[in-house]
């Protein structure tokens, strides 16, 4: 079945994930392409419409990124964001000029005229403004549809062409009736029937695998994350047995998760999956090493030797699965950019395992598509909304030395704030929380006795993508009884500290 599709076109904006996974939310399928797409490319992909995100660049400016003009002759509806916005102006005959001031954060935005956009929309609202550049004139055929007090066409558009320029960023929370906006734009200007759901997905993805496996044999790397164990599950409800999954227990993972992973998918799922005991290996490996980034290619190594020793008991296989997701493939496509740190995956099996061909059954999805469907699959709480962690666990979550001790200690600090947050039901709002053990020792008091005990640092972010994040605001007596819990419950720990760092410039993990 081929669902009706959105376009998205790629023009550098900080929020164009964020514009697809809304479209998604609102069950029409959408995929985000670089905008240098030709209006040929576009018109064969047909979609039912077209949205230009926002991006940094002026577009009056020579060096920006423009969009093939036939564009706007295919008779798609087109929607234009920000930048997008701006950008059909001045490809259309308008004018666009830098302002003396900019426009940044929250507006109040009223329509003076109705149209498709409009519909269900108070006349006046919130709405997020993020720009310098604005349009002072709108190009013939053009109406403006709405104002703010300082930028004369928030919202403009043609109603018999069906193009669309918003300034404002409709995508985002802050938004007040973003989404309103978004849903009128594909259901009454694109005429979208919203045949995106994860009940679909499921039954058309299983029919897939199954068509394409046929008889064949399955090998999959189960780490216990999300992405793996969601792959995993749709795989094996397509083909049941002919899947394997090796689960590489490397001594290196939070509280209770090797024995969750093997109740859930061996005991309760009934797969096939493989627990190769190698923690006193890693350990080993990791004696005396202090250096994050030597940490991390340590166990990447050692990672696949490992499954390389699992399968070849298992030999020959057709296929692997992967749990790429969206993101993955999306900036895959990109230019070059620093190497903060290493990441590791199983991006480097296919050179150990003898198959054919790589399954990728997640490669359309973003993560929070990725924890639908696992909902849908019928996989516990416990394990879609698992708290993201890093390949290398616990090991780079540990200042300096893994030792048994560290790795027990921060075990149990990491799983009473992961308990007191979720006691707190603010286990979904947070994007992502963690306990860390630094690589610092402090005197305290405890019992009358004087200690000299480790700092265990507690890092809790909000984001979107993970792109940029900000520190998350837990609540003081929230906090408070982790700390305390941490301090009398956690043998050598004796103080906790609240990392309120933003990324930039810190990263989300510390190594």
């Amino acid at each position: 079945m081929q669902h009706e599709r959105v376009l998205v076109l790629d023009f550098g904006g900080q929020y164009n994930q964020l514009i697809a996974r809304r479209v998604r939310d609102l069950n029409v399928y959408c995929d985000l392409k670089p905008c240098t797409m030709s209006a040929e490319e576009i018109r064969a992909y047909a979609p039912v419409g077209i949205i230009f995100t926002g991006g940094p660049n002026s577009v009056y400016d020579e060096a920006s990124p423009h969009v093939d003009p036939a564009v706007f002759g295919l008779g798609i509806p087109v929607l234009g964001i920000c930048y997008g916005c701006q950008l059909i102006a001045y490809t259309l005959g308008g004018k666009v000029e830098h302002a003396a001031a900019g426009e940044y954060g929250r507006r109040t935005f009223t329509f003076c005229k109705d149209s498709p956009l409009s519909a269900g929309i108070p006349q006046s609202s919130t709405c997020w403004m993020s720009h310098t550049d604005y349009v002072s004139a709108v190009p013939a055929g053009f109406a403006v549809l709405a104002s703010t007090e300082s930028c004369p066409a928030a919202v403009f558009g043609d109603e018999t062409r069906r193009i669309y320029g918003v300034q404002f960023h409709p995508e985002v929370v802050h938004s007040e009736y973003g989404n309103k906006l978004l849903e009128n734009f594909l259901y009454r200007v694109c005429g979208a029937k919203g045949d995106w759901t994860m009940k679909n997905y499921v039954a058309e993805q299983v029919e897939r695998i199954r068509a394409r496996v046929g008889g064949g044999k399955v090998l999959c790397a189960m780490s216990g994350g999300v992405d793996s164990a969601v792959a995993a599950t749709l795989v094996h409800r397509a083909v049941g047995d002919a899947l394997t999954c090796v689960f590489v227990d490397h001594g290196l993972h939070r509280k209770n998760e090797p024995d969750e992973v093997m109740s859930v998918f061996r005991d309760g799922l009934g797969m096939n999956l493989v627990k190769a005991d190698a923690q006193a290996l890693f350990l080993d490996k990791l004696a005396g090493v202090t250096e994050p980034e030597q940490k991390r290619k340590i166990i990447g190594a050692e990672f696949i030797k490992v499954f390389e020793q699992e399968a070849k008991k298992i030999g020959a296989v057709d296929f692997l699965v992967q749990g790429t997701i969206y993101p993955d493939v999306i900036e895959s496509g990109k230019g070059e950019s620093a190497v903060i740190k290493s990441h590791h995956n199983v991006g480097g099996l296919p050179s150990v395992v003898d198959f054919k061909e790589i399954v990728e059954p997640l490669r359309d999805l973003f993560k929070d598509e990725v924890r639908r469907l696992g909902s849908e699959l019928g996989l516990p709480d416990a394990i879609v909304w698992r708290q993201p962690c890093p390949g290398p666990a616990l090991a780079i979550r540990i200042m300096g030395e893994v030792t048994p001790q560290k790795l027990e200690t921060l075990r149990e600090a990491d799983f009473i704030f992961r308990d007191e947050v979720a006691k707190a039901g603010l286990d979904k709002e947070i994007w992502q929380y963690f306990a860390v053990m630094t690589d610092c020792k402090t005197v305290g008091v405890q019992g009358d006795f004087r200690t000299y005990e480790n700092v265990i640092a507690l890092r809790a972010v909000t984001s979107v993508d993970a792109m940029t994040a900000d520190w998350a605001r837990i609540p003081f007596d929230v906090l408070e009884r982790v700390s305390a819990r941490i301090t009398n419950e956690v043998p050598h720990a004796n103080r906790v500290v609240y990392d309120i760092t933003s990324k930039p410039p810190a990263t989300i993990e510390w190594e």
